[in-house]
C-alpha cells in the first residue's frame, strides 16, 4: 500500500506502508549506521516518528539479546530499504515481523535524507504517516491533536524491581532507562533497586541508597516538575549519576535551565570533547533539550564535556558535591564504549562513601 509521511508545515514524502495504520507524533532522525533495534526500544524515542538516515535496515533482523525495554515506545518508523532477506546467526526474527507484532506504522521506500535535510532546516515537528488516499480532513485532525506531554508516566517502571550484586547500593531513577545502562551499572558491580519516576525523595532515602543514578528518558524535562522538587531534596545526601533526562532534571534542580534544540541529537557518532582531558570521543545520544550554559552563572557547577559538532553542553559536575552528569549515553547500544569510564568516575564516588 502507497502511504506518505506529512509533516506539518506542509511537507510530503512518498513511500510504502508495511502496515495499514496511521499514526502521528513529532518527527525526529537519527544518524547512526546500525542499532536500529535498540532505537526502537529505547524509551527516550515515546511518542515520536523515528526516521533513520542509513539506507538499508534490517539487514541482521530482531534478537531478544538486544531489547532495551520491555517494548517500542515509538509512534512511527520512516526508512529507506527494508531488508527483504536478513541474515545474522543471532537472528530469531526478521525486522518487518518485529514491526507488525508491536504494531509499529513503517513507511519505507523513502527518501530519508530529504526527509532529514528538511527537518535540519525546518527543526523537528509534529508529523504523521498516514495512507496515500486520507482525505484531508482526516489529516487536519491529526494535525491538528496536541502531542502528549506526560510521556515520562508511560516509559518509566510500573514497579520497583532489583538487580542484586555483592558491591554499593544504587537506587535508580528509572524516567525511561534502557536495559543495557542497567547491564553495565550491574557489571560494574551495584545492587540495583529500580523505581518508577514517580517515586518520592523520602521513599528513595528510605532505601538506604549509597548512590542515586538518574535515567534517561523521553520528552522535555519541565514536564515533570515533581521530579525536578524530588531531586532537590537529595542533592546533599547521596553521590548522584544523571545521564540524558537526568541531567537535564539535574541542572533543573540545581537552579538552571533547559531549552529545546532545533532537531536535537540522535545519533551513536556524536563527538564530545572532555574538557578535563581534552580528548574528543565518539558518544550514543538520544534528546531533544539542552542545558542552557549562560543559566549556570553563578552557580556551584562547572562544564565538564562540549558537543563539538554545535557546542552545547554535555557534562556537568557539581564544584562542592559528589554530583555530576552526562547528556550523552556511556554504555551506548549502539555505539563505541569510549565513555564507560563515566561508570569508574561513579564507582569510585560510592568508594569514597561521599
Amino acid at each position: 500500500m502507497n502511504g506518505k509521511l506529512l509533516l506539518e508545515d506542509g511537507a510530503a514524502f512518498a513511500g510504502r506502508l508495511l502496515n495499514p495504520a496511521q499514526t502521528v507524533g513529532e518527527v525526529v532522525f537519527n544518524t547512526g549506521m546500525t542499532g536500529y533495534q535498540e532505537i526502537l526500544t529505547d524509551p527516550s524515542y515515546c511518542r515520536q516518528i523515528v526516521v533513520l538516515t542509513y539506507p538499508l535496515v534490517g539487514n541482521y533482523g530482531i534478537a531478544e539479546c538486544f531489547m532495551q525495554s520491555r517494548r517500542s515506545f515509538v509512534n512511527g518508523f520512516v526508512i529507506g530499504e527494508l531488508c527483504d532477506h536478513p541474515s545474522s546467526w543471532q537472528m530469531e526474527e526478521s525486522l518487518g515481523d518485529f514491526l507488525t507484532k508491536e504494531a509499529i506504522p513503517c513507511l519505507y521506500d523513502v527518501d530519508t535524507r530529504a526527509v532529514t535535510r528538511h527537518i535540519r532546516s525546518a527543526g523537528a515537528m509534529k508529523g504523521i504517516i498516514a495512507a496515500e488516499n486520507m482525505s484531508q480532513d482526516e489529516i487536519d485532525d491529526l494535525l491538528a491533536a496536541p502531542l502528549k506531554k506526560d510521556v515520562v508516566k508511560e516509559a518509566t517502571t510500573p514497579e520497583i524491581y532489583t538487580l542484586e550484586n555483592d558491591g554499593p547500593r544504587v537506587v535508580v531513577w528509572d524516567f525511561g532507562i534502557k536495559k543495557n545502562i542497567l547491564r553495565s551499572l550491574h557489571k560494574w558491580g551495584c545492587d540495583l533497586t529500580v523505581v518508577p519516576a514517580g517515586t518520592r525523595a523520602e521513599e528513595i532515602m528510605a532505601l538506604r541508597p549509597d548512590g542515586i543514578f538518574l535515567s534517561n528518558g523521553p520528552g522535555d524535562p519541565k514536564d515533570i516538575p515533581e521530579a525536578v522538587d524530588n531531586i532537590k531534596k537529595i542533592l546533599e545526601k547521596k553521590p548522584i549519576f544523571g545521564i540524558c533526562l537526568g541531567h537535564q532534571l539535574l541542572a533543573l534542580a540545581l537552579g538552571a535551565d533547559t531549552y529545546k534544540l532545533k532537531f536535537g541529537h540522535r545519533g551513536s557518532n556524536q563527538p564530545v570533547k572532555n574538557l578535563q582531558t581534552g580528548r574528543v570521543q565518539i558518544t550514543s545520544q538520544n534528546h531533544g533539550y539542552a542545558v542552557d550554559e549562560a543559566s549556570l552563572e553563578g552557580r556551584p557547577l562547572t562544564v565538564t564535556h562540549r558537543s563539538v559538532n554545535d557546542g552545547t553542553v554535555e557534562g556537568l559536575r557539581h564544584t562542592e558535591l559528589p554530583v555530576f552528569s552526562v547528556q550523552f549515553h556511556p554504555e551506548a547500544a549502539p555505539g563505541s564504549d569510549d565513555n564507560t569510564y563515566l561508570f569508574d568516575q561513579f564507582m569510585d564516588l560510592l568508594a569514597k562513601g561521599e
